[in-house]
């Protein structure tokens, strides 16, 4: 895979998220590529063999939605049905890539890749796992593509066939402005907002996928969590008591039980001082 943006960087590569790393998720740089500018030249290949570049897309005619993600990764987790229902519904007149990138909370059961071999497996696997009906590509091992726009672990961007972007999401969880973009895209229109963020609402709907992104990455996972994040890792705690609950509302719930707890905490120590 290629890409005449950024050279290569092992330290993309990590075993353990930090904090840094965390903070650094909830903001998007003015240097990141954002609506209007074209995405740079690029070639990465699918899990079907077939490679994907700029002249591919311009030859396809459609506009794209890339979307960047990963198995261990907790938006992705809960962005996939959505992605899934949004390329039933516009994939005649949009087309869906996915690239598998590095995965966002390695653990003992999906490691970070150390091989392009193990990274295009993990492709395959995130594949299968949402049963994606569309391409899924793999960047390679030091994210020269995933850099080029922004190493969050997961976020959207729609481009058109000359390679423009005209729309971003910070986050690929958010279905309802996603599909707001991409129903304007197919009917040849430009998207209503050209950028979203709604971090709040991403985070909210991600802590009820959290257990299971987990459960993939296996052992480790969750214990980095309660290192680098903790008021994230008590949410996706307490969203757990809320498991008769759609995964998508046991974040909200969660919230709200935090809220409530920490007031009643408050008043304690109020009373007590």
């Amino acid at each position: 895979m290629t890409v005449n943006a950024i050279g290569t960087d092992a330290g993309y590569r990590f075993d353990h998220p930090t904090v840094a790393m965390v903070l650094r998720d909830m903001r998007i740089p003015d240097s990141d590529p954002g609506p209007g500018d074209t995405i740079p030249a690029f070639s990465i290949t699918t899990t079907d063999g077939i490679e994907i570049d700029n002249n591919s897309l311009r030859r396809d005619g459609r506009p794209a939605l890339i979307v960047f993600g990963s198995l261990t990764c907790p938006v992705t987790e809960s962005a996939g049905d959505g992605l899934r229902e949004l390329a039933t519904r516009y994939g005649d007149r949009v087309r869906f890539i996915m690239v598998n990138v590095r995965e966002a909370h390695p653990g003992a059961s999906t490691p970070q890749p150390t091989t392009e071999y193990q990274k295009a497996e993990h492709a395959a696997q995130l594949k299968a796992h949402h049963r994606l009906p569309f391409e899924v590509a793999t960047d390679d091992l030091d994210g020269t593509l995933h850099r080029a726009f922004g190493p969050r672990p997961s976020s959207a961007y729609l481009v058109d066939s000359a390679g423009r972007i005209t729309f971003r999401a910070h986050w690929s969880n958010i279905t309802p402005a996603i599909e707001e973009a991409v129903a304007a895209a197919a009917a040849g229109q430009r998207p209503p907002r050209a950028e979203v963020g709604h971090t709040i609402g991403a985070m909210a709907r991600m802590t009820g996928y959290a257990g299971q992104a987990f459960d993939t990455a296996g052992r480790g996972a969750a214990l980095d969590t309660w290192k680098v994040a903790p008021p994230f890792a008590a949410m996706i705690g307490i969203s757990k008591s809320f498991g008769f609950l759609a995964p998508c509302y046991r974040g909200v719930a969660a919230m709200i039980a935090m809220a409530v707890l920490t007031a009643a905490l408050m008043a304690v120590l109020a009373a007590l001082l």
